[in-house]
């Protein structure tokens, strides 16, 4: 048999791959240790194959030629020697010696006859060296039983090495159609996935049995059989009639595989790029549990930065169980190491806001370059307003959410709506053109968000009034129902009061938001602007009765204007009346429960989330040469870049290769234009000539900060939206929600299926052992 070489080297960096010209390709497993790191020769081994192999024309190859030039098939290695960590990796014991060779096969091979002929072992020759090898792996044991011990953490990784000591032996004719129709289950749950469908049918426990369908995966199945589908057809045929093909455990069970293998393909290209950023987006609800969904940032081979979603985290009530359970998982459970992780961010709304603050800090305290910061898909006053740990904050941000969402139910709905802002606006057109051109979009997301609600109220409020008291009789029921209770939420006071609080407090905080989701240079300058940000702020919190009485007199003003009543909420009213020395005013109480916390939260949230580290980071954006342009190259990127030290190839020539880039730029020709982006630097062809200005681009770019230029690769948030909007509650699913999401990832059957019987069958068991059986009818 004619084959090529593996390199030698260590068991922690080799992996073992099939490479014969004769024999199938067996699917290649990466391992995870970073291609920067350098890798080890094993000088012995090197020998040692070259004697036990037998080829002279290998004699007077180095050690070194073999590692480099050549590579090893991995059935040349007896199963003991293979060490099978876990289904997905694969690597050569410490003491691994090729000792399994075909050494007869080119006999009837014609195209062998002019290779040089191979010195064939004698019987007394391989016993002897496998003798050699039993007793080296002796030696060895104490340290093999370590790592195992180190892997007992992990189940997947026991069961995937439960084989490593059986020989491998041809598959029977039964185990080779057992895989064919587990690839098919596999290829149906896929296309489930892939098309959104759930793979129950519908819920009918006390309905009589024949009124619906059977199940989408049992129809999907049978579906197949009937258009002649061979491996299934015969299952079926040998199959009990009250036998299901595919039961709900063996669907969860292949359904977890398929998640790991999609996601184990972008994780997989997250590794190869190093660092990279966490971010989470809200709360949502899967079958009645809440998740959080995790997307991860990169730049890939091609230097494009993408944002891909990742997978869903049961949400915790317990901040500091939920902050355990977050690292542990990324870490453990889905292999990323965190020493590479360079920015966090979390959108959530305020009930959660505390809770993954939390686990930003402890993140923080393990992985200090883990910056802590803003998302880019978040506008600043919005991500702010959900942190206010108010509740009437809460509440009025949820109003505005439901509010929205009515009327972009039809399209009729939004007519109604601009129909009423032409009457209102009919003195300022314009002002009524922006206001009608805004309600068609998502608007609750925009900087200027309480601004754009406080000039659509009263217009709000008479359209949902006129819906709900309709004499025409042109809405149903549901639509007029839901109108009077949002009409009922926007006209309490308690409502009114917190939209014009956050509408004047968030003002500071308005342009300095803008720029933060702007150009790279708007983003530099921003970060210079903070100071005056946060000094406007403590001169309205030193001040805040007289801010204060300005806020409530237009909050008054805006009640008055449409007939709304001036009150304390309800519970307030009560414990007043029972507290006859109360002199506790409306104002008052606005003042104590509302602004003050208010503007004390914003002042320390923009402290924690633009930290020192964040606002060095976001000084390094002067290396991008429109904004060195903007500086007259007189840029000091080297101090702010210290903090990536330890992140660059190169870290003792940064000063000079800084100098250069900033010449290369000063002194470029008219014609050539400074390019303004991360995105387009990264992309120079001559990039790579800079390797420290490099490094330093590719790590500012996954800041959650800042935003994906080419929104192509900003699908996954896209598609994640897309999926919760689509699918109901009860229907979702976080193992069929990935395969949607992720749906042009490549995958691989054949690994599937390989994994699916390592872990959850035996070559002993019948394939129809993991189907249920149902009553008969």
């Amino acid at each position: 048999m004619s084959c090529w070489f593996i390199h030698f080297r260590s068991v922690s960096t080799v992996c073992v791959r099939a490479l014969t010209l004769e024999v199938p390709e067996i699917q290649s497993l990466r391992d995870s240790v970073p291609a920067c790191r350098k890798l080890t020769i094993n000088i012995r081994r090197c020998q040692k194959w070259v004697e036990n192999c037998r080829r002279a024309d290998l004699e007077d190859k180095t050690p070194d030629q073999l590692n480099k030039h050549y590579r090893l098939c991995a059935k040349h290695f007896e199963t003991s020697m293979i060490c099978r960590t876990s289904p997905y990796r694969t690597v050569l014991r410490d003491n691994a010696i090729p000792t399994i060779f075909d050494l007869t096969s080119h006999l009837n091979n014609p195209h062998s006859r002019h290779r040089k002929r191979i010195k064939e072992l004698s019987e007394d020759e391989i016993r002897t060296l496998k003798q050699k090898k039993i007793d080296e792996t002796s030696e060895q044991e104490p340290k093999h039983k370590e790592i195992n011990n180190s892997n007992a953490q992990n189940p997947s990784a026991e069961e995937g090495g439960e084989e490593q000591d059986e020989d491998i032996l041809p598959l029977t004719l039964e185990e080779k159609e057992n895989k064919e129709y587990l690839k098919s289950l596999f290829e149906i749950l896929i296309l489930m996935g892939k098309q959104n469908i759930p793979l129950d049918g519908h819920e009918a426990d006390e309905i009589p049995e024949g009124l619906f369908t059977p199940d989408n995966f049992q129809a999907l199945l049978e579906c197949r059989i009937n258009s002649g589908e061979e491996v299934l057809r015969k299952r079926f045929e040998t199959t009990a009639v009250n036998t299901l093909f595919c039961s709900k455990t063996q669907q969860k069970q292949m359904l977890e595989i398929c998640e790991s293998c999609i996601r184990e393909e972008t994780l997989r290209e997250v590794r190869d790029s190093h660092f990279f950023s966490i971010i989470t987006d809200d709360v949502v609800d899967i079958a009645g549990e809440e998740h959080l969904p995790v997307l991860v940032r990169f730049v890939d081979e091609a230097h494009n930065l993408r944002e891909e979603f990742v997978g869903f985290l049961p949400y915790e009530a317990d901040a500091e169980i939920l902050a355990v359970k977050f690292h542990t998982t990324i870490t453990e459970k889905w292999g990323l190491n965190m020493e590479y992780c360079r920015g966090q961010a979390y959108i959530v709304s305020s009930g959660f806001s505390s809770k993954m603050k939390v686990v930003a800090s402890r993140l923080l305290e393990k992985y200090p370059q883990a910056i802590y910061t803003l998302c880019s898909s978040c506008a600043l006053n919005m991500w702010l307003a959900k942190s206010v740990p108010v509740m009437g904050v809460s509440v009025a941000l949820g109003t505005i959410e439901e509010v929205c969402s009515f009327f972009h139910r039809s399209p009729q709905l939004l007519l109604e709506l601009e129909s009423v802002i032409s009457v209102l606006f009919q003195n300022n057109e314009e002002r009524g053109k922006e206001l009608k051109e805004i309600c068609h979009s998502q608007w609750t997301g925009r900087h200027d968000a309480f601004e754009i609600l406080v000039d659509l109220l009263q217009a709000l409020v008479l359209c949902l009034d006129g819906i709900n008291s309709d004499t025409n009789v042109r809405w149903n029921n549901c639509i007029a129902g839901r109108a009077f209770v949002l009409c009922s939420a926007v006209t309490d006071f308690d409502f009114i009061v917190t939209i014009v609080v956050l509408k004047n407090v968030l003002s500071f905080t308005r342009a300095f938001g803008k720029n933060l989701q702007g150009q790279t240079s708007d983003v530099f300058f921003a970060a210079s602007s903070l100071t005056a940000v946060l000094h406007s702020l403590n001169e309205v919190m030193e001040n805040i009765e007289v801010y204060h009485e300005f806020w409530f007199e237009e909050a008054t003003n805006l009640a008055t204007k449409l007939d709304i009543q001036m009150k304390l909420p309800g519970k307030f009213r009560r414990a007043q009346h029972s507290n006859l020395e109360s002199q506790l005013t409306s104002e008052s109480y606005y003042k104590e429960t509302l602004s003050v916390p208010t503007v004390e939260h914003i002042i320390q949230e923009l402290k924690d989330i633009f930290s020192e580290q964040h606002l060095k980071a976001l000084k390094c954006l002067s290396l991008v040469p429109s904004v060195m342009g903007q500086l007259k190259f007189n840029t000091s990127e080297e101090h702010h870049a210290d903090m990536y030290r330890s992140d660059l190839p190169n870290p003792d020539t940064l000063s000079a290769e800084l100098h250069c880039w900033r010449i290369k730029w000063k002194h470029r020709g008219k014609d050539i234009e400074l390019p303004s982006t991360i995105y387009e630097a990264l992309h120079l062809p001559d990039i790579k000539f800079f390797p420290n200005v490099y490094a330093l681009l590719k790590v500012l770019c996954i800041l959650p900060v800042m935003k994906v230029e080419n929104e192509r690769y900003e699908n996954g948030r896209k598609r994640l939206k897309a999926y919760l909007r689509n699918t109901l509650t009860d229907q979702r699913s976080s193992n069929l929600a990935l395969l949607n999401i992720n749906f042009d990832i490549k995958h691989d059957l054949d690994l599937m299926v390989d994994t699916y019987i390592k872990l959850y069958t035996s070559k002993s068991e019948l394939p129809t052992d993991n189907s249920e059986t149902i009553e008969n009818t």
